[in-house]
């Protein structure tokens, strides 16, 4: 399993799972609630960032008819409007990048035309991200694949022949540096839909690192995900879930970012090295206390022969262990013991 590299970070089993907070279009318009949104993800520790570059005119059909769940959320407007109004300023590009630079946290976004892609490579982006619904897109792919630089891929919605396809694409720009993220493309999207076993199932079709793009409501998916293996997990998050914008409801508060990164991080130090060896040391004395041992059932005299009702099992675990019960039995004591004590091989002979 090949490991790639974003900004230093690397990418892949056996790495700390990078976490990406997708801001998305949840600045709504606002560059100051842009880069605040970049110090609520740089307190919450996150490593990178994202945001989404698309213009409305190269994005939809102005015919394009109203997705439900956004009528249901109360939206009058058409999806084309709507689209246009969730566009970043692209101006504020080498402003954000900058920004980000100094707060020390990855910008990253999701270019979904050929302009955003060029600007956003000039701008030095470290690796670029392909939206769900932008994966059928090859003609994206291959101008994002020819700067050479990993590939993020959601595959929401996707099939393994439009997997394929995309990183074939890439793969054809001389660009193998892909990323595979599940997704489910709903909002919220649905536990059950989650489907996480499809990230191994990627693992083993492509051989390259696989994450996951999180749709559902708090952050237990997430949590799943890593411990399946995610060496990466997307995010959504708002400044304020009430806030007006077809994102902000499903997506996560910053203090339930950043309690999602410790959670997380916990999950990745509860995996261990897989060895059973007896206690850690921090185990230590439970294993001496805890533990059940052999000890005398009555008070035994230096010389007396050892038999099965002169011994029993309890703690603590002073003593020998309960395993060799049968192979004391018919041994001399060398020394006093007291009823209810734990006998110890140096006891015998």
């Amino acid at each position: 399993m090949k490991t790639l590299e974003i900004a230093g970070r690397q990418i892949g089993p056996g790495n700390p799972c990078y976490v990406i907070a997708e801001a998305g279009s949840n600045h709504n318009g606002s560059l100051d609630t842009a880069k605040e949104l970049v110090d609520r993800a740089v307190e919450a520790r996150a490593d990178a960032i994202k945001f989404q570059a698309f213009k409305a005119s190269q994005h939809y059909s102005k015919f394009t008819p109203n997705f439900t769940y956004l009528e249901e959320a109360g939206s009058d407007q058409t999806t084309f409007d709507l689209i246009r109004s969730l566009e970043i300023d692209r101006e504020w590009h080498p402003e954000l990048v900058e920004y980000c630079r100094q707060k020390g946290i990855t910008f990253l976004s999701s270019p979904c035309d050929k302009d955003a892609v060029d600007q956003l490579a000039g701008l030095g982006m470290p690796a670029f991200k392909v939206a769900s619904f932008d994966l059928p897109d090859l003609g994206l792919i291959r101008s994002i694949a020819r700067y050479g630089r990993p590939i993020i891929m959601s595959t929401g919605l996707a099939d393994f022949v439009d997997i394929q396809s995309a990183v074939r694409a890439a793969a054809e720009e001389g660009n193998d540096q892909v990323i595979l993220l599940q997704c489910t493309s709903l909002y919220p999207a649905p536990p059950e839909l989650s489907n996480l076993r499809a990230m191994d199932t990627m693992k083993r079709a492509f051989g390259g690192p696989v994450g996951y793009s999180d749709h559902t409501e708090g952050d237990h998916i997430c949590l799943a995900a890593v411990a399946l293996g995610a060496s990466i997990v997307e995010k959504h998050f708002t400044l304020d879930r009430r806030m007006v914008g077809p994102d902000h409801s499903f997506a996560i508060e910053p203090q339930d970012l950043e309690l999602m990164i410790r959670r997380i991080r916990d999950v990745e130090s509860s995996f261990g090295d897989g060895m059973k060896d007896g206690p850690r040391p921090a185990e230590q004395e439970m294993f001496e206390k805890g533990r059940r041992s052999i000890h005398t059932t009555r008070d035994l005299r230096a010389g007396e022969v050892i038999t099965h009702d002169a011994l029993c099992v309890k703690r603590p675990g002073y003593g020998i262990a309960p395993r060799f019960i049968d192979s004391i039995v018919g041994l001399t004591l060398k020394k006093d013991l007291p009823a209810d004590h734990w006998v110890r091989w140096d006891a015998l002979k």
